[in-house]
């Protein structure tokens, strides 16, 4: 018994650092307060009689007694398993703004658990876990007649507020305020030309600090409880607190690189005001999601589709331990893999420990996508085509009633379609549901997390760096890296295309300096000079970029020698392409795929 008790003192001390203790969070009318003495385990672990006491179990003085223990042992673990449960966590609403998805980046690098919803979808989402709230920006003006309105009737004044930009001039512009259109333009850098020293917001931010402003809206008038707290030159209102509130409004984006102490400002809002413990880490992640997989899946089989990817790796490595050999892997040859992948990743895969499967299905989608040339057409016949083949696959293995998938946060979010916030940027191969005739439940272990997250967690369960530092591919393959309709012939050009860079970017260093590489394959031909003869064949574009979550990129600035390299080696080798271009462009405005 005594043995179980220490057993128990450690969960509590896990369970002290890990998590914030709410006050009446669970009622333990089973236990006689006054029959039950125990200050000893509270005293042991850390935690004297406050634990107790949060739990509305207070034992009293006294001394551990052998009687209590089959009561409060028990009791304790049951706490303990619920509370586990109750991950704090940041509510992030969005108004449509490109940058929420950054918000959510920049708050997660702070170890705090986040959440996006639409500004509309909120009302059932605040409860115990939730410490603050933060608005997103927004394409609208406050000023429209289909301005984004939230229901902030559970969150203003009750937990810790920050409006940015969007989200700073709702809250002046609806409870009293003005909000009027700039004169001009108030977008790019910016500096604080005033803080007030006592806003626990600006703590760490001296004056002149670099922000970036983005809007053509201004607070021209606050309410009469709102105190400006910043200013620039140009924006006397550059930030405001509303008294007697955990409540602020800011006119420019700390979430992005250009606001200088944009990370400090939102480590004071989250950990300081919100009073965060960080305890959003891979071991924490690693150990609650593992735990949740065994209770949600127990004894049931259940299929993963493996891409070769990072994600879809991660997700198989943390469902085979928590249930082993009921987890079955397939990895289908969709005929648009790079070149030599499917047997290569099939090799990593085994002797990674995986229970795996692959698939020669390449004429099949190839039949699949003649013709087609729509970008979002040709996404469709994929999924479709690889529902098909994997059905087929999956109905080989008897009683499965799962089907895994390496779904990330970006992909969720840029899936999703409501009214105003996130509108859908393209369809992804993991969203969407499946047909009612595959009669599988769905889980997705990844589901909430950032791509460089994943990774994370992928180095916690000593995946190998030959499978994390994978550059990112697209679930739809080469298909939407060939613009246009898609043939085998095409597929072969682009192949060879992309291994020349990728190999290229290998032996030249550049690999792991790149976030995503590959090459496109263009509806253009174009004349040119081999030998004696004249050309008229196709162009290819490399792509290259850095980026930390895919939210946001930048094209790489790889070395001129490098590319005239890889230019040269491509023509000479790659028949059919006499023409080689590099894409500089960013995301945004364009995205990384060119479908």
């Amino acid at each position: 018994m005594y043995k179980k008790l220490n057993v128990l003192i450690q969960k509590i001390k896990i369970l002290k650092k890990n998590l914030r203790i709410k006050k009446n969070v669970l009622t333990f009318a089973a236990v006689n307060k006054d029959s039950c003495p125990g200050g000893g385990i509270g005293r042991r672990a850390g935690l004297k009689h406050q634990f107790f006491r949060e739990c509305r179990f207070d034992p009293g003085p006294g001394y551990f007694k052998q009687r209590a223990v089959g009561i409060l042992l028990p009791v304790a673990l049951f706490h303990f398993k619920k509370l586990k449960l109750m991950q704090e966590k940041i509510i992030i609403l969005d108004f449509g703004s490109q940058y929420t998805q950054l918000i959510a980046r920049r708050v997660r690098e702070l170890n705090v658990y986040c959440e996006i919803y639409p500004y509309n979808k909120v009302s059932d989402k605040i409860d115990e876990s939730v410490k603050g709230c933060i608005l997103s920006g927004s394409p609208f003006s406050v000023q429209d007649e289909n301005a984004p309105i939230p229901d902030l009737k559970d969150i203003k004044a009750k937990i810790p507020l920050l409006g940015v930009c969007y989200g700073a001039q709702h809250l002046a512009h609806n409870y009293g305020g003005k909000v009027m259109y700039s004169k001009h333009r108030e977008y790019g850098r910016a500096n604080l030309n005033f803080i007030e020293k006592s806003c626990n917001l600006f703590k760490n931010v001296e004056k002149g600090s670099q922000v970036w402003m983005s809007h053509g809206d201004t607070i021209d008038r606050l309410p009469s409880d709102y105190q400006i707290v910043a200013s620039t030159e140009d924006v006397k209102v550059g930030a405001f607190k509303i008294a007697d509130e955990l409540s602020f409004g800011i006119q420019f984006h700390p979430e992005v690189y250009h606001t200088s102490d944009g990370l400090q400002i939102l480590k004071n809002f989250v950990v300081d005001i919100c009073d965060c413990s960080q305890n959003w880490t891979p071991d924490c992640f690693v150990a609650s999601t593992i735990e949740e997989l065994k209770n949600k899946l127990k004894n049931d089989k259940v299929v993963l589709g493996l891409s070769g990817g990072v994600d879809s790796t991660v997700a198989a490595v943390l469902l085979h331990r928590a249930i082993g050999e009921n987890l079955y892997c397939i990895f289908v040859d969709n005929g648009l893999l790079r070149l030599n992948e499917f047997e290569e990743v099939l090799s990593s895969y085994k002797t990674m420990g995986l229970n795996i499967i692959g698939v020669d299905a390449k004429q099949k989608f190839w039949n699949a996508l003649k013709g087609i040339d729509e970008p979002e057409k040709k996404r469709k016949a994929i999924g479709a085509t690889f529902i098909d083949v994997f059905d087929e696959e999956a109905s080989k293995i008897q009683d499965v009633k799962w089907l895994a998938q390496g779904t990330i946060y970006p992909d969720v979010i840029e899936s999703v379609s409501v009214k105003g916030p996130s509108a859908t940027i393209k369809s992804h191969h993991n969203v969407g549901g499946l047909p009612e005739y595959m009669k599988l439940k769905i889980v997705e272990p990844l589901r909430l997390l950032f791509k460089d997250e994943v990774r994370r967690i992928g180095k916690f369960l000593d995946i190998p760096d030959d499978n994390l530092k994978r550059h990112p591919f697209p679930g739809p393959g080469l298909a939407i890296r060939i613009l246009g309709d898609v043939n085998p012939e095409k597929v072969r050009i682009l192949q060879e295309v992309d291994n020349i860079f990728i190999s290229e970017l290998k032996n030249h260093k550049l690999y792991d300096k790149v976030w995503q590489a590959g090459a496109i394959l263009l509806p253009v031909n174009s004349v040119g000079v081999m030998g004696d003869e004249r050309t008229y064949e196709q162009v290819v574009a490399l792509r290259a970029v850095g980026s930390t979550d895919g939210m946001t990129a930048d094209w790489s600035h790889l070395p001129y020698e490098f590319l005239s390299k890889i230019s040269n080696k491509i023509i000479n080798q790659v028949k059919g392409i006499n023409r080689v271009v590099y894409d500089i462009s960013s995301k945004p405005p364009a995205t990384i795929e060119w479908e």
